[in-house]
C-alpha cells in the first residue's frame, strides 16, 4: 500500500468556489460560524458545522446535527455546485497571504501507515472531539477536512508541484483577509506515478494539524474494515484527505494559554509565588516573547515579562539525542513552572479551568478574556519550530495540548474525499 495516491475529489463548481469554501470547522466558536454563514447558503460551514443550522438549544453532537450536515451535502451535490472528478487526480495547492506563498500537494494518505507510525503524529486527542469526527465522517460518507501533513523538503516533489502552478489555475479564490486559495489537477498519468513514487521513498510524513480527523479517519477505517467481510485494502476508507507541504514553507505561530483563576492565591500572592522560578519584569506594552523560557503575562490589566531561570532550562546538549525532547518545549515549561505547581494545572486536555487561544488572535486575543472577567490571567508564549515539532515526532513522544498554531489555514470545501 502506498503512502499516499490520487482520488477523485469532490469539489465546487469553478464559479462557486469562494461560496462554498469555509475556513476549517474547529477554529470558530459556534456563534462566529453561524455570523460567517449569514448570507452565504452555500458556505461548507453547513456541513462542518452543522449545528449552526439548528436552535442553540441543540447539542452540537445530537444525531440531529449530523443529519443536517448529510441533508446539505446532498443538496450542494443534487444542485451541482458539488461534484465528483471523473478520474483519480492529485492536486497542486497554493496559498497566498501578505507576501507569504506555499504549495503543496493535496492527496489521500494510508491509514495504514498512520496506524503503523510511519504518518508520525505528536498531539493526543480529545475524545469528544475525536467522537465528533467519526460520526461526521461515518454519517457524510465523506472526509471533508483535510489533515494538514508536513514532508521534509524533497527536490523531486517540490519541483512538480511549481511546475503545475506555471499554468492558470483551476480555482482562484479569495478568503476573508485577502487570502488566496489556488488548486490545479495533476491529471498526467506519468507525473502521478511519479508523485506516488517520490511520497512513497520518503521515510516520513508528520501530521501537522489535523489529529482528530487523522485519527478519526483510523477509527472509521477500522470499523469499516471489521463489517466487511470482502476488505481488499484499496477501498477508499483506508486512506484519508490530507495536505502536505514541505516543512521549510510552513509557519507556526505561536499557541497561548489563559486560565480562569489564581488558583485560590491573591494578585500578590501569585506574584511572589512566581518569583520561585522567573524573574519577573512589568511591562508597559503588551509583551512579545523574542526567545526560548521568556513569556508574556497579562494580569489585572498590566503586561509581564516572565523570564525562567536559566537552571530551570534545558539546553539542547541535554535533550539533544535523548527519547524527550518534549522537555525544552514552552508549553512543558510553563506547565512544568507554573502551571502545575502555582495553579494546579495537572491535565491540560480536561481540566476546564484553562483554554487555548491561537497567536494569531493577536495580544487582544488574551486581553479580552482578562478584560472581560472570563478569565484572571493569560500567557503568551515563544512559537514551536518544525524542527522541534519533527523532533517529537520522531522521538515518538506526544506534545503537550494546543502547542502549534499553523497559519495560512487551510479551506475546507475545496476538495473533500467521499468513501463509497
Amino acid at each position: 500500500m502506498y503512502l499516499i495516491k490520487p482520488f477523485a475529489g469532490l469539489r465546487p463548481a469553478r464559479e462557486r468556489a469562494e461560496d462554498v469554501m469555509a475556513p476549517p470547522y474547529d477554529v470558530l466558536s459556534r456563534e462566529e460560524a453561524k455570523q460567517k454563514v449569514v448570507g452565504h447558503p452555500w458556505s461548507f460551514l453547513h456541513i462542518s458545522r452543522p449545528e449552526i443550522g439548528l436552535p442553540d438549544d441543540v447539542d452540537q453532537y445530537a444525531p440531529e446535527v449530523y443529519a443536517k450536515a448529510t441533508e446539505m451535502m446532498d443538496s450542494l451535490r443534487g444542485s451541482g455546485i458539488l461534484s465528483s472528478d471523473p478520474q483519480p487526480y492529485y492536486y497542486a495547492y497554493r496559498i497566498w497571504v501578505d507576501t507569504h506563498v506555499q504549495t503543496g500537494l493535496v492527496a489521500v494518505a494510508s491509514v495504514e501507515a498512520y496506524d503503523s507510525g510511519r504518518i508520525k503524529r505528536h498531539e493526543l486527542t480529545r475524545p469528544e472531539k475525536e467522537d465528533d469526527r467519526v460520526r461526521q465522517i461515518d454519517t457524510l460518507n465523506a472526509q471533508t477536512g483535510p489533515v494538514l501533513l508536513a514532508y521534509k523538503a524533497n527536490k523531486t516533489l517540490d519541483t512538480i508541484l511549481a511546475k503545475a502552478a506555471e499554468a492558470p489555475p483551476d480555482v482562484n479564490a479569495i478568503a476573508e483577509g485577502d487570502v488566496m486559495h489556488q488548486l490545479w489537477l495533476i491529471t498526467d498519468k506519468a507525473t502521478c506515478d511519479t508523485i506516488t513514487r517520490t511520497v512513497d521513498a520518503m521515510p516520513s510524513l508528520y501530521v501537522a494539524d489535523g489529529h482528530h480527523r487523522s485519527a478519526a479517519a483510523s477509527r472509521v477505517a477500522a470499523q469499516r474494515k471489521a463489517a466487511n467481510p470482502n476488505h481488499t485494502g484499496d477501498e477508499p476508507y483506508n486512506y484519508f484527505l490530507s495536505v502536505m507541504f514541505a516543512h521549510c514553507d510552513m509557519h507556526i505561530f505561536d499557541y497561548n494559554r489563559v486560565v480562569r483563576d489564581l488558583n485560590g492565591l491573591t494578585q500578590q500572592e501569585f506574584l511572589d509565588r512566581l518569583e520561585e522560578a522567573f524573574q519577573v519584569t512589568p511591562s508597559t506594552h503588551p509583551y512579545r516573547t523574542t526567545c526560548r523560557g521568556e513569556f508574556g503575562m497579562y494580569l489585572k490589566g498590566r503586561w509581564y515579562r516572565l523570564a525562567l531561570h536559566s537552571n530551570r532550562i534545558p539546553s539542547d546538549a541535554q535533550t539533544a539525542g535523548t527519547s524527550n525532547p518534549v522537555a525544552r518545549l514552552d508549553a512543558s515549561l510553563l506547565t512544568e513552572n507554573l502551571l502545575d505547581p502555582i495553579l494546579g494545572i495537572k491535565d491540560l486536555r480536561r481540566d476546564a479551568r484553562i483554554d487555548f487561544v491561537g497567536g494569531i488572535r493577536g495580544r487582544s486575543g488574551l486581553e479580552g478574556p482578562v478584560d472581560r472577567g472570563e478569565m484572571a490571567v493569560a500567557f503568551a508564549l515563544f512559537p514551536v519550530s518544525m524542527d522541534d515539532l519533527m523532533a517529537v515526532a520522531d522521538a515518538d513522544e506526544i506534545m503537550p495540548p494546543k502547542s502549534t498554531w499553523f497559519e495560512p489555514k487551510l479551506a475546507d470545501g475545496l476538495v473533500s474525499h467521499l468513501l463509497d
